[in-house]
């Protein structure tokens, strides 16, 4: 989701509308993103010795996964994912590692969907943040489910983001 916003504030010519699942726009406190490159290194080295099925299941275990089915369509591709793969994710695209972009939220000019589960209430928070900061042209999608929602309401998702899309393409 940051790196979509990114790309949205970045290059605003290539978006036409964007569509951000439980996503935030970083940390703004500096001590709070060093403590979260730190703590994503040490994810990053637990992937690297463990391997991504490992991790996986530690990840799935949090509470705020507890409503992703264990069957959830998503899951096998991620169990694929190549251990480099996922360590260079956790380093590189991070909340702590990415600069944080509240402070640009304004200058975005296109249709945003900022989509949450209805059980996240901690991105369900910083989505009504975000609403305030990027005005009018946002909407705030609440769906059944957690912070996974990809996993947890592909079906409901997929038809929100077509008929998002369809509505501003």
């Amino acid at each position: 989701g940051r790196l979509c916003l990114r790309l949205a504030l970045d290059r605003p010519e290539l978006v036409r509308a964007l569509v951000l699942i439980s996503a935030s726009p970083g940390l703004a406190d500096p001590k709070e993103r060093a403590a979260r490159v730190d703590a994503d290194e040490k994810l990053a080295r637990t992937v690297e010795r463990d391997g991504v099925d490992a991790f996986l299941q530690t990840w799935l275990a949090q509470p705020m996964f507890a409503s992703v089915p264990s069957d959830a369509p998503g899951l096998a591709e991620r169990r694929r994912w190549r251990t480099e793969y996922l360590a260079g994710c956790l380093r590189v695209l991070g909340t702590g590692s990415m600069k944080p972009l509240w402070d640009r939220l304004s200058e975005l000019q296109r249709p945003v969907a900022l989509v949450t589960g209805k059980q996240d209430e901690k991105f369900e928070r910083i989505a009504a943040n975000m609403l305030q900061r990027i005005g009018d042209n946002a909407t705030h999608v609440r769906l059944d489910g957690g912070h996974a929602v990809p996993l947890e309401q592909p079906a409901a998702l997929g038809d929100f983001v077509v008929a998002f899309a369809s509505g501003h393409g």
